[in-house]
């Protein structure tokens, strides 16, 4: 069941991804186009303080809308997915953590993009202040875990890897 590339075309090169337009061969020999868009990974973490869940809201343009998210961002080059989390918990939220835990992995969209999630639960954690990236602007919401399933089901929490860290935390007794 592999495909093997048989050419590729970089048909774009931005600041995050890149779009390649890749001619394959199917298992059963025929050949087709994939369109691929290569992604460095990223990291998201689910954080709970004092019986809460750490989130943050912020506008995601692609879908012209504020969101509600765990606190995630990309891979930046050899940087270690667990290094990472702890950067964008604090980046973000303000807090460190004494331990974060890791649960596994998400591909969030397989068919077109390489991108694969890794996500953490922080525990222990101690507020020293947000350090927000320059294009970053978000805020923290508390959120606790009855209230999570009933935004869920009724759709003012979208967003998958969010959706993902949660019952991936739940499902491995965290919380």
């Amino acid at each position: 069941m592999v495909e093997k590339q048989i050419s590729r075309e970089t048909v774009y090169s931005g600041k995050i991804v890149t779009l390649y337009r890749d001619e394959v061969t199917l298992p059963n020999g025929r050949t087709t186009v994939r369109e691929v868009c290569s992604h460095p990974g990223a990291v998201a973490v689910l954080a709970v303080d004092k019986g809460d869940m750490l989130f943050v809201r912020q506008y995601r343009y692609a879908h012209g809308a504020e969101l509600l998210e765990v606190p995630a961002g990309k891979l930046e080059k050899d940087e270690k997915p667990q290094a990472a989390a702890a950067r964008e918990l604090r980046e973000e939220t303000g807090f460190q953590c004494s331990e974060l835990v890791p649960m596994g992995v998400i591909c969030p969209s397989p068919g077109i993009l390489s991108e694969v999630i890794h996500l953490y639960f922080a525990r222990g954690l101690r507020f020293v202040g947000e350090h927000l990236d320059e294009d970053e602007f978000v805020s923290t919401v508390r959120i606790p875990l009855a209230t999570f399933w009933e935004m869920m089901l009724h759709g003012e929490i979208t967003d998958a890897k969010t959706i993902c860290a949660v019952t991936m935390a739940r499902a491995r007794g965290l919380l």
